[in-house]
């Protein structure tokens, strides 16, 4: 199945055109290598409003089964992205964002300090990345190969998480 993914990157400089969004290319690429349709695509200032109002659209109108954001996740006074995303959610989903940060602590203590987190909307998965590519690229790879089931059980296509990898 094609799944549908819309990206957002959060950057205020980004926004202004002061910054190339290296993040949010690098995202679209990977999800389209591993299959996905990239259905939408958003570059907006760090604005708790606007990111609601995107999540929204881009869940309840645009009917994406992925939203991937960038940026936004950290400790800046303007880091808003994990606020927005859990104000429009229905379902928690943290086991996504945990996953994200093990993975990262692994390469740096640093990784404790993402406030990232993963969510559903309805029948979106959402889920925060940081926004450095190096750092996208490295949270994006360990969580991408679970993420097809995970969306095939969220739209009622595939069997439960209960079975390991390896059984059938």
């Amino acid at each position: 199945m094609k799944w549908k993914a819309a990206v957002i990157t959060l950057s205020d400089k980004g926004a202004k055109g002061q910054r190339v969004d290296e993040s949010g290319m690098l995202i679209k690429r990977m999800l389209e290598e591993a299959g996905y349709e990239i259905a939408g695509y958003s570059l907006l200032p760090d604005e708790q409003q606007l990111i609601e109002k995107e999540l929204i659209r881009f869940s309840d109108e645009e009917k994406v089964d992925l939203i991937l954001t960038t940026g936004g996740t950290g400790f800046s006074p303007r880091d808003c992205t994990p606020e927005a995303t859990l104000n429009v959610a229905t379902k928690n989903v943290p086991g996504i964002a945990e996953a994200m940060r093990y993975a990262s602590l692994q390469i740096t203590p640093r990784a404790m300090l993402s406030r990232a987190v993963s969510v559903i909307r309805g029948e979106t998965l959402i889920i925060n990345l940081p926004g450095s590519p190096k750092a996208v690229k490295e949270n994006l790879e360990y969580i991408l190969p679970s993420l097809s089931h995970g969306l095939g059980i969220l739209k009622g296509v595939s069997g439960e998480c209960g079975t390991s990898l390896g059984e059938k």
